[in-house]
């Protein structure tokens, strides 16, 4: 049988879950990074490392929530203070402690944090960080780099993961005021050059696409370095690597100092909830105005802002960080997964290599060249071959496959939490040498 034929067999309840879905969802998914084809797993329940799909198979999980998990599904303190609020009301339509609590977490936690303001996404954070570089700034032109990925909101989404230049639906005159350049620090101060509408940067920083394509060596620093320079704001993404990297996230982990930070994943301990954080003067701009009337208020409402069950979970899962031990703990784990994965494809000849920063890790199948004998760090990977990546029916196949053997990884890569285990990494590492082993009998590899 091949790896599909295989895959298809294992899953009939998730095929016919599938069917029904597509009546009533488009591509029958709610979320695009879990369209799959033929169909995607449906799963019936999660604790720690592991899932299990509802034809009864169970899971190693690298999908982690999209890197929401840190501390695995279902961390007891989490679920808990979630159960407990949610016996006490869901909603109540009017501020409470727990809002107050997480957004004190916030600023414990991470460095350039001032004050908060919470929103129910990362996509609304920074569309959210966005407006408020412009209104602090009164400079409408905003830089984002090529690919990297700030949510799905009209003035990120161009050159983002979706790859579009000009996306579907979005008007010209929202992308005009987007300038999407590459991640050079040559090419930042040649478009600032050229324009005096540029008044903020944004970029994500694990590098574009949760680190596929990671930043150059010291980007950051200069770039944070270079904004205080010239006068303009400079807004990171830490989405991704927010209490991942660090517990204050890469801001903490090179020293630097953003004027806004957006925030999501973790910070709500799996439930929904974003948040924009940064210096007082610009989050203040949030605030009503006093009795002179004389200052502008950037408005922002939103149903779930600060939500009462997203605020406990989030409350629940903060308070746990602070000495680094979770992120370290993730970050040991996956550097042996590297090594082995890398081991492996070294043993069978196979071309291809795993790379990543902190916990997370990419892997890029196919091409032309071998690992060397050592795990590749994230800043000194064959940026072509990275560029190039895995071949799209063979990235497929490798899903799928590692399904067939009880792993389940994230699109090119495995986001790795404080509560996998050796047993994990072993069942991982199984899984990978026989999936190769099945992608090269079909011709793949």
């Amino acid at each position: 049988m091949t790896i599909e034929s295989t895959y298809v067999e294992n899953h009939p309840r998730s095929a016919s879950l599938y069917e029904r879905a597509q009546q009533a969802l488009p591509s029958g998914v709610t979320h695009d990074a879990r369209y799959q084809r033929p169909f995607p797993i449906y799963v019936d329940r999660a604790e720690g490392a592991r899932k299990w799909d509802v034809d009864g198979h169970e899971l190693v999980d690298y999908v982690m929530g999209h890197g929401a998990l840190l501390l695995g599904h279902a961390d007891p303190a989490v679920t808990e203070a979630a159960a407990r609020q949610t016996a006490r009301g869901t909603h109540y339509g009017a501020s409470h402690e727990a809002e107050v609590r997480w957004a004190e977490e916030v600023i414990r936690l991470v460095p350039s944090a001032e004050v908060v303001r919470f929103t129910s996404s990362g996509t609304e954070a920074t569309l959210m960080a966005l407006r408020l570089a412009r209104a602090a700034s009164g400079k409408p032109a905003v830089i984002k780099f090529d690919r990297h990925f700030h949510g799905w909101h009209d003035y990120v989404i161009s050159s983002s993961s979706y790859g579009a230049t000009a996306p579907s639906g979005v008007p010209d005159g929202t992308l005009d005021s987007v300038l999407v350049i590459a991640p050079e620090m040559h090419v930042v101060r040649e478009t600032v050059a050229a324009r005096d509408d540029v008044g903020a940067i944004i970029v994500e920083a694990s590098g574009a696409s949760m680190g596929t394509l990671p930043l150059p060596a010291d980007f950051l620093t200069e770039l944070a370095s270079y904004c205080r320079e010239r006068g303009l704001l400079f807004m990171m993404d830490e989405v991704v690597t927010g209490f991942r990297w660090a517990p204050g996230g890469v801001q903490e982990r090179e020293g630097i100092t953003p004027d806004l930070t957006a925030l999501a994943k973790i910070l709500a301990g799996g439930f929904p909830g974003g948040a924009v954080a940064g210096r007082r003067d610009i989050m203040e701009q949030l605030s009503f105005p006093g009795a002179d009337k004389k200052s502008k208020k950037v408005g922002h409402p939103g149903t779930f802002n600060a939500n009462p069950v997203s605020a406990a979970a989030g409350v629940a899962c903060l308070e746990q960080f602070g000495d680094g031990a979770h992120q370290a703990r993730a970050e040991q784990t996956a550097t042996t997964l590297k090594e082995g994965l890398n081991a492996e494809l070294r043993e069978q000849g196979l071309p291809g290599f795993a790379y990543g920063a902190a916990s997370i890790i990419k892997v890029v199948l196919g091409g032309d060249a071998l690992p060397e004998p050592r795990p590749y760090g994230p800043l000194d990977v064959p940026s072509d071959l990275v560029h190039a990546g895995s071949n799209p029916e063979t990235q497929r196949l490798l899903n799928l496959g590692m399904i067939n053997h009880g792993v389940q990884v994230f699109g090119n890569g495995l986001i790795v939490s404080a509560v996998h285990e050796t047993r994990d990494v072993d069942r991982t590492l199984e899984a990978w040498r026989a999936t190769l082993r099945d992608l090269r009998n079909e011709g793949h590899l």
